[in-house]
C-alpha cells in the first residue's frame, strides 16, 4: 500500500500522542526521560491541533508517524516569524522508519506553506543527536540558521536546539 498523508482524526490523538513520545522516549531525545515535562506536550495532539494543523502518515489504515504544521507565529511557534510556517513534533514509530514517512510529512508541510499567501519560509527546530534527520532536512533543500539556534530551558546550557530553514 502507498502512505498517505492527511489531518489527523480525532479518534487517533490518543495514539497518535503515544506514538510521538514513545518515538522521542526510545531515541533518548527528552533529557529527563519519562518525567520531562515535554513528554505531555508531545502526548496532547488535542492541544496542537487547536493551535496548528496536526498531520499523519498512514499506511491501509496503520498510523505510521505524524507532524505538527504550524503556519505562523502563535501559541504553537517556537522560531517562526511574519511570513513563515513552521514545522514540530516531526514523529515516525520505529516500526515504520525507512519507507519514507517523515519525508512524505515534511514535503506536505512544504507543500501547504508554499499554497498559503505570503509564506516565504518554513523554519524547524531539532536536537544534535537526530543526525537522520538532519540529513532528512538538509536533502530537501532546508539549510542551518545557526543564529536562530535557541534553548527551551535557557537555565541549561547545554540543551541547545538547532534552527533550519527553507527558503521558499
Amino acid at each position: 500500500m502507498d502512505i498517505v498523508i492527511r489531518q489527523a482524526e480525532p479518534g487517533e490523538y490518543g495514539a497518535l500522542g503515544d506514538l510521538t513520545a514513545r518515538a522521542y522516549l526510545d531515541d533518548g531525545l527528552l533529557d529527563f526521560g519519562e518525567s520531562d515535562g515535554y513528554l505531555h506536550e508531545l502526548r496532547d495532539v488535542a492541544k496542537r491541533v487547536a493551535a496548528a494543523e496536526v498531520l499523519v502518515a498512514v499506511d491501509g489504515g496503520r498510523l505510521l508517524g505524524g507532524v505538527t504544521f504550524v503556519p505562523g507565529p502563535g501559541p504553537m511557534a517556537d522560531l517562526a516569524r511574519p511570513g513563515e510556517a513552521e514545522i514540530r513534533m516531526l514523529a515516525v514509530g520505529r516500526a515504520a522508519r525507512g519507507r519514507g514517512a517523515g519525508e512524505a510529512m515534511v514535503r506536505a508541510c512544504v507543500g501547504r506553506a508554499r499554497a498559503m499567501e505570503g509564506c516565504t519560509a518554513v523554519v524547524l527546530s531539532t536536537q544534535r543527536t537526530m543526525h537522520a534527520a538532519h540529513r532528512l532536512y538538509e536533502r530537501l533543500g532546508f539549510v542551518r540558521t545557526p543564529e536562530r539556534d535557541w534553548r527551551p530551558l535557557p537555565h541549561l546550557d547545554d540543551i541547545t536546539l538547532l534552527a533550519y530553514k527553507l527558503t521558499l
